[in-house]
């Protein structure tokens, strides 16, 4: 089974608006071309898809990604609107990967530029966790760990506590893929006597520099996806990038 995650578009309603570093639309056609060479089975696509937030950027993601050769999910970042993506394609909560499970958490919080789960959800996803013991990958927007840049650990999973608390008590839990940090990005969470791997992904757009004290676009990285390949209840994952 073949896992491809990509985040971070921050596409426009006008597909020639640029970034502080490119043109996202075009970054972004050229990530998918690479991730259609890949032969995923399922892609997940972990938030911020609008950086205008407007339906047009919604509606342009989706023709792009219906191009793919595989089912394929998204979940909003802190950019997004998350009921304009709604009307342009539902929000699933869980995919089937047949020997696994793709649980999708949804971090947004209107307005700011962290994330949260709050206790009704967290509360949901140990309900959903007591439903079977299959080994469980999670994706959300926000990472639940420090980065190692102080201004992107701000503004992170404010209630990672809580939240690593919860996964405490449910070892099939065996990884976490995050977006919004915009850079690769990997360790293993120690937790009740075995670890969580815990993945960050490049973006499709512009890349953010590793261990900026305040915001700094990384000029010198190239926009990717990550990779998961799943066999029984183990794993590889790696990150590929893209020449433009």
């Amino acid at each position: 089974m073949r896992l491809i995650q990509i985040t971070d578009a921050h596409l426009h309603a006008d597909k020639q608006a640029r970034s502080r570093a490119a043109i996202p639309w075009q970054q972004f056609e050229a990530v998918l071309d690479a991730v259609v060479a890949e032969r995923p089975d399922v892609v997940v696509v972990s938030g911020d898809i609008s950086q205008d937030e407007t339906s047009a950027s919604y509606v342009h993601a989706c023709e792009a990604l219906n191009r793919l050769p595989c089912p394929w999910s998204w979940i909003p970042g802190n950019h997004d609107q998350p009921e304009l993506m709604a009307a342009e394609r539902p929000m699933l909560d869980e995919v089937d990967l047949e020997q696994w499970r793709l649980l999708l958490l949804n971090t947004h919080v209107p307005g700011k530029p962290h994330g949260e789960l709050g206790a009704a959800k967290l509360t949901a996803l140990a309900e959903r966790l007591e439903q079977d013991e299959r080994p469980v990958a999670i994706v959300m927007h926000h990472p639940p760990v420090d980065v190692g840049a102080d201004w992107m650990d701000a503004i992170g999973l404010q209630d990672r506590d809580a939240f690593w608390q919860l996964l405490s008590a449910y070892p099939q839990v065996k990884i976490i893929l995050f977006g919004h940090a915009h850079q690769a990005f990997a360790q293993h969470q120690p937790l009740a006597g075995s670890a969580i791997g815990t993945y960050g992904c490049p973006a499709t757009s512009d890349q953010f520099l590793p261990g900026a004290k305040t915001f700094a676009v990384d000029e010198a990285s190239r926009p990717g996806y990550r990779v998961v390949e799943l066999h029984g209840e183990e794993w590889q994952t790696w990150v590929e990038r893209i020449d433009l």
